[in-house]
């Protein structure tokens, strides 16, 4: 097993037990980088708190060999997508993908995920599906879109 999947099988049941999961985690250059989430979305202080609990785990563990730093944050508005499932929780939702240099023509491609198996992906851009596999994909968000600038309140001058 990987020091990510170890580390993932360590962290994963005690975060369900406080409500959050394991949206992703990596390791690598020295980085260990812990991806936490909930329904609705998680706060500072839930991040900060998990943060001290995996780092206490981590060190009592010995998981990680050498020196390491750890990372942990929120998914944030643009999420990134790198397991199937989390394609399937951003179904319906506009999306940015890059493809593989193997992939013949546009190799930047935005639009709606309308769906997601264990093979790949479609999408709808301009409204026209596209499939792709996973193994051609090498990068993948979602998009957040800002809605209209809220009106701005005109103050009136009371007289007096």
């Amino acid at each position: 097993m990987s020091v990510a999947d170890n580390v993932h099988d360590l962290l994963a049941p005690l975060f369900q037990g406080r409500g959050l999961e394991v949206y992703d985690l990596t390791y690598g250059g020295g980085v260990l980088r812990i991806i936490v989430d909930k329904p609705g979305g998680v706060s500072l202080d839930e991040v900060a708190d998990a943060s001290k609990v995996a780092s206490r785990l981590l060190d009592d563990n010995d998981l990680v060999p050498g020196r390491y730093t750890l990372e942990m944050t929120s998914p944030g508005l643009e999420r990134p997508l790198r397991r199937p499932e989390h394609y399937a929780r951003a179904i319906g939702e506009e999306i940015s993908v890059k493809l593989g240099p193997q992939v013949e023509g546009q190799r930047r491609i935005q639009g709606v995920l309308m769906g997601c198996d264990d093979d790949g992906i479609t999408i709808e851009e301009d409204g026209v599906p596209r499939r792709f596999s996973f193994s051609d994909i090498t990068k993948a968000r979602t998009v957040f879109e800002w809605g209209p600038e809220p009106k701005k309140k005109i103050k009136e001058k009371s007289s007096r």
